[in-house]
């Protein structure tokens, strides 16, 4: 019963481009839509992990290779473009028990810090707005591989990120912690450069 993900969130990932060579300046990437992901999990009464998803969104990345945590992100999308698999299920988190969203009401993630961890690894943080409530969220993020995309030719990367948010931080709570205040967030998405 809960749904927020921070969709913004993938955008956040792409700030670990930082294992390629180094550069003078941020360069622009895009995420790719078709190849980004954000899924969504929480316990539903002990019974089952139940999940959802958002999809097809688009976002941005100001990459510096030289200096990774000079780099920042930013994505938004709109509350209903979320993906549950069960109409009544999305029809519940769009009701007043939930989000009541507006058709444009969006989801959003800008980067405030970025941690380099690892060779391949960094704490990304940011400031998560969901229901119009905004909060600090951490990724623990992962640069999957960063190079020349084989069809297009031209500079791709990959990453993953994890998180956890508390549904009632943002004003989403109902009925915890029967069906659980924690839901688990997973991120992955491809970002090109940009034109």
């Amino acid at each position: 019963m809960t749904r927020f993900l921070p969709a913004a969130l993938p955008v956040a990932l792409a700030a670990l481009i930082g294992a390629s060579p180094a550069l003078a300046a941020p360069e622009a990437y895009v995420l790719d839509p078709s190849h980004s992901q954000i899924v969504f999990t929480y316990n539903h009464l002990g019974y089952s992990t139940t999940t959802g998803m958002f999809s097809g969104f688009a976002g941005e990345i100001a990459f510096d290779q030289a200096d990774p945590a000079a780099s920042s992100v930013k994505v938004a999308f709109p509350v209903k473009t979320m993906l549950t698999g069960w109409e009544a299920r999305f029809d519940h988190f769009m009701s007043p028990d939930f989000f009541d969203a507006a058709e444009d009401e969006a989801v959003s993630f800008t980067s405030t810090g970025i941690e380099v961890t690892g060779e391949k690894t960094a704490k990304i943080t940011g400031d998560l707005t969901l229901n119009g409530v905004t909060k600090p969220v951490v990724l623990d993020a992962v640069l999957n591989q960063a190079g020349e995309h084989p069809m297009e030719k031209k500079m791709w990367a990959g990453f993953s990120a994890t998180t956890t948010v508390l549904r009632s931080d943002f004003g989403l709570g109902m009925f915890a912690p029967y069906v659980s205040d924690e839901v688990q967030i997973e991120i992955s998405i491809e970002a090109m450069k940009a034109e």
